[in-house]
């Protein structure tokens, strides 16, 4: 029971001490799509392998982060593709700003998706490539993001490219 009060205590505090810095903190402005961020969305697999094997395309939940590199403009992200089964896309991107809000890139990496369900991106470890687009909305910490995957030969029962997008909102820190 000790224990209990004295972690209310801590919590307690940390919550007030987290009310003040909030309270003081200078007003954010908005900067240049530069920023790392973490995001939920949305996956559409676009393509279908072997449909007599059971590898139809299929729609999932999304995980995304980014984390930029501010001296250059290069970035690494990582979507987790959730559905009937999980696919880990890892990849590093080259950013191109287009205007003072927006980013639109182009990524290579990898489709971890070595499973007997198909996720958007297949069933099958693959080559991947990832053109996207980043928008920072304006006065806000939050970016709206969409990309395209596109995992060569990324199904168990056929060579087919499968061919998923993605969108989301994130929150950049």
């Amino acid at each position: 029971m000790r224990f209990v009060k004295n972690l209310l205590k801590v919590s307690l505090g940390t919550i007030a001490a987290s009310a003040v810095t909030l309270a003081i903190a200078a007003p954010s402005h908005a900067q240049p799509a530069y920023g790392s961020y973490v995001g939920i969305g949305a996956s559409f697999g676009l393509t279908d392998g072997n449909v007599d094997a059971g590898e139809e395309s299929t729609i999932g939940g999304l995980i995304a982060a980014r984390y930029k590199f501010l001296e250059i403009p290069i970035s690494v992200r990582g979507q987790v593709l959730i559905g009937e089964s999980t696919a880990f896309v890892p990849t590093v991107s080259y950013d191109i700003p287009v205007n003072f809000n927006t980013d639109i890139y182009v990524g290579a990496g990898v489709a971890l998706a070595n499973t007997r369900e198909v996720t958007p991106v297949g069933n099958e470890n693959s080559f991947v490539i990832q053109p996207g687009i980043d928008y920072t909305v304006p006065n806000s910490n939050l970016v709206v993001f969409g990309n395209a995957i596109f995992a060569f030969d990324a199904f168990r029962n056929s060579d087919r490219t499968a061919t998923a997008l993605q969108t989301g909102l994130g929150f950049r820190f």
